[in-house]
């Protein structure tokens, strides 16, 4: 066992060390008692860091591509995720690397290290903005094209200033966040994030439920099983949806932080492909029933169809379920979001000094910062859809795909296989590929419904 002196913290940390302490440094009063982090609770955190604003999305992207090809690339998402996990897990005990970052920077030195912690803390503050504004079009209700979709405090309470939308943030940062981004260890978050993984659960359970019924019925029509192309725009717009599916998958950034804690780090292989069956599973019956229920009204946010008459019994009591489950979810992955945000802001600012876990102003104050940047963002951010596309189609796509691919081409250990490098190769097309085509299109739509606007 290691045990470091109270001078030993004063010395400057490598960077390739771990942002917080591992578990066997039990000199401070929050390691008391703490052995390291269970399989399941491993499985959880993980999951819940799978599975945020994505879920919702999901649907209109299986929409656009048609039901077989939407499955085929979330399973093939689920596939790619996990060559790449695997690879900077195997690069990084080659290189006795305890960070992605230091994995990156391993091979590619200071640069590609901070390139890594600079596109971790994009997409990650990015993911955030957009969980704190959907938690707001839950709890407050917001507009779309001139029609007004109440939340359920407004719903149930009425409209009063304690009902507004900032009023509700506010208390939600307060009362719910605040704790929760106050632990200083990832495992401390499994019980919140078995209950988030629980609740998406009931999301897809009444999701399926509703569509059997109408399914048993005959009130729902056969969605499409291939996309259709009426016109360039359509097509181009088949790529829009690619960032969609890179992001729900995105979790690269809290792997290590969960392996440095777990009581066997020989699991972490294991973790990771249980946790991705699980999420693969939830993503597919989400994108299943979802387009088998609303067909071609699907919304872009899936979560909007459920603000009306579903067409069978209670329906009214299973869209206030169904909300308020989804929006206490998102309330229970943004800590474990954030533990990481956290983790590598610190390390890109601080390089060199001690764990944060041990700098509590440090630790305090870069938390206060990066919380009031998202309170800020979620009430003055226009479009969540626009920015949620963008940074899936750059910073994530980078962090998921592009700097594993990179680190075994690059090779600097010799540990890469050939088959490695055909992974490496097929990632780094398709995520060029797509990241181009993507932002083009994006661009495209900005331009043409400026245009139409104009005329």
């Amino acid at each position: 066992m290691t045990v470091l002196s109270s001078n030993d913290r004063k010395y400057r940390r490598s960077p390739r060390i771990p942002l917080l302490p591992q578990k066997h440094y039990d000199y401070e009063p929050f390691e008391v008692g703490f052995s390291g982090a269970s399989f399941s609770g491993a499985v959880f955190n993980l999951s819940t860091t799978i599975v945020g604003a994505g879920i919702m999305a999901l649907p209109s992207t299986v929409k656009q591509l048609g039901l077989i090809p939407g499955i085929i690339m979330i399973v093939l998402g689920a596939m790619l995720t996990e060559s790449s996990i695997d690879m900077i897990l195997r690069f990084g005990k080659a290189s006795k690397s305890a960070t992605y970052s230091g994995v990156v920077a391993d091979t590619f030195g200071g640069l590609g290290r901070t390139l890594t912690q600079v596109c971790i803390v994009i997409n990650n503050l990015g993911m955030l903005i957009v969980y704190m504004i959907i938690i707001g079009d839950v709890l407050a209700g917001t507009s779309s094209d001139g029609v007004r979709h109440s939340g359920v405090m407004e719903k149930w309470l009425g409209q009063h200033c304690f009902t507004s939308r900032s009023v509700l943030l506010l208390l939600t940062t307060l009362l719910v966040f605040a704790p929760l981004i106050s632990f200083k260890r990832v495992d401390s978050l499994r019980y919140t994030s078995a209950l988030s993984v629980g609740l998406a659960i009931v999301f897809v359970a009444i999701t399926a439920g509703v569509a059997i019924v109408k399914l048993i019925e005959g009130s729902i029509r056969m969605p499409r099983l291939v996309p259709e192309l009426n016109d360039q725009a359509s097509f181009w717009k088949l790529f829009t949806v690619i960032p969609v599916l890179v992001t729900a998958y995105i979790c690269h950034h809290n792997i290590h932080p969960i392996e440095n804690e777990l009581k066997d780090p020989t699991q972490m292989k294991s973790i990771v492909r249980t946790s991705l069956t699980l999420c693969s599973s939830v993503y597919i019956a989400t994108s299943l029933f979802g387009v088998l229920l609303f067909g071609d009204q699907t919304l872009d946010d899936v979560l909007a169809n459920f603000d009306g008459d579903l067409g069978i019994p209670y329906s009214s009591l299973l869209d206030d379920v169904v909300r308020v489950s989804y929006g206490i979810h998102l309330m229970l992955v943004f800590p474990i979001v954030f533990f990481s945000l956290r983790l590598n802001l610190d390390g890109l600012l601080f390089p060199y000094a001690i764990p944060i876990a041990y700098d509590n102003r440090r630790f305090f104050s870069i938390t206060a910062a990066l919380m009031g940047f998202i309170f800020v963002g979620a009430n003055f951010v226009p479009n969540i859809w626009d920015a949620f596309q963008f940074t899936g189609a750059t910073a994530a796509i980078a962090v998921g795909f592009i700097f594993p691919a990179a680190i075994a081409l690059r090779d600097t250990h010799g540990i890469a296989t050939k088959n490695d490098r055909i992974k490496s190769w097929v990632m780094i097309l398709l995520a060029v590929s797509c990241s181009t085509a993507a932002i083009c299109s994006d661009i495209y739509s900005i331009f043409n419904f400026e245009s139409e606007i104009g005329s």
